[in-house]
């Protein structure tokens, strides 16, 4: 359930793009107009504020907020602009092949998606890189990580809610087996079920786990696997069985400590806010006690805080 609030009479495409170009005229630019149309609208209103700016001004919209925004407001606007599997594609691209490679990022986009919208990453990131999404991977991740991060993303996996329990149950003491690294094949066995299963069949297995050997699958892995390997693998597992929450304990740690870790928290924010934000608010409170909101607004400061706020909504 999203959070973005569209005004109840939205303005056509060229009034707002109108005045879009009135708020950058002159020294500076009006921060404030720009924030209250281009947070309160959606994608496919974005899109087409981007082709009349374009034009009726003969300029491109995103190069103009580029240069006239800065700092982490900049980064948040301009991952806002483009539609979801155009701004997936873009961040996978930043995190595996910009100045520093955030392999936890990645795991987030990859392993948060349908296979429907995998798909459609893949073509887009070819389309636009020149290159495979599989071939960065292959360059910049190492290990089972990779492994990991190849099957999941050319897996056809089933996304419906079926399951059989003959087979929940044998995948439970496979992977008891597996975790307690008593064949060389271990590690395969961990990546071929945690990429091949249903997200309904991998919660029936976390469950099953438990009841049979009474202990969390989730810290077997991390007794028994390191680094972004560990990482992936309950990167999946726990989105299988929440991923609101998964997104909620990723805002709290980005906001948790001395500093913010500002990518983290606008990446997230950007990503789910016409998806499921309002589900992943709920979690926040319930988890931390604390709105989200009040987190966000004690975390950052100025035009940035405002922008993410938008996107957030009301404080509940």
């Amino acid at each position: 359930m999203a959070t973005t609030k569209i005004p109840m009479t939205v303005p056509s495409p060229r009034v707002d793009a109108d005045q879009l170009f009135k708020a950058f005229k002159g020294r500076g630019c009006d921060t404030s107009v720009i924030i209250n149309i281009l947070a309160h609208r959606n994608a496919t209103q974005r899109a087409l504020i981007e082709q009349e700016y374009e034009t009726k001004f003969s300029d491109d919209l995103r190069k103009r907020l580029q240069s006239e925004l800065h700092g982490h407001l900049k980064k948040a606007v301009l991952m806002w602009m483009p539609e979801a599997v155009e701004r997936d594609a873009s961040i996978l691209k930043h995190c595996l092949r910009g100045a520093v490679t955030d392999h936890k990022a990645v795991a987030e986009i990859i392993c948060t998606r349908s296979g429907s919208q995998l798909r459609q990453i893949k073509q887009v990131y070819y389309n636009t890189f020149g290159v495979k999404l599989e071939e960065d991977i292959e360059s910049e991740a190492s290990g089972n990580h990779k492994r990991v991060l190849l099957a999941y993303l050319n897996t056809t996996r089933y996304e419906g809610p079926e399951i059989d329990n003959a087979s929940v149950e044998n995948d439970a003491r496979t992977l008891k087996s597996a975790v307690a690294r008593k064949h060389k094949s271990d590690d395969q066995t961990l990546i071929q079920i945690f990429t091949d299963r249903s997200r309904t069949h991998l919660v029936a297995v976390r469950s099953t786990y438990r009841s049979m050997y009474g202990k969390e699958l989730g810290k077997a892995i991390r007794d028994e696997t390191r680094g972004n390997f560990e990482h992936v693998l309950l990167t999946i597992l726990q989105c299988a069985e929440n991923s609101c929450f998964y997104f909620a304990k990723a805002l709290r740690k980005s906001m948790k400590g001395l500093g913010t870790d500002d990518t983290a928290l606008i990446r997230i924010l950007v990503t789910r806010a016409e998806v499921d934000m309002q589900f992943i608010i709920t979690e926040y409170r319930k988890r931390y006690k604390k709105t989200l909101y009040n987190a966000v607004h004690s975390d950052t400061t100025g035009h940035y805080r405002t922008f993410l706020l938008s996107l957030l909504g009301p404080n509940v």
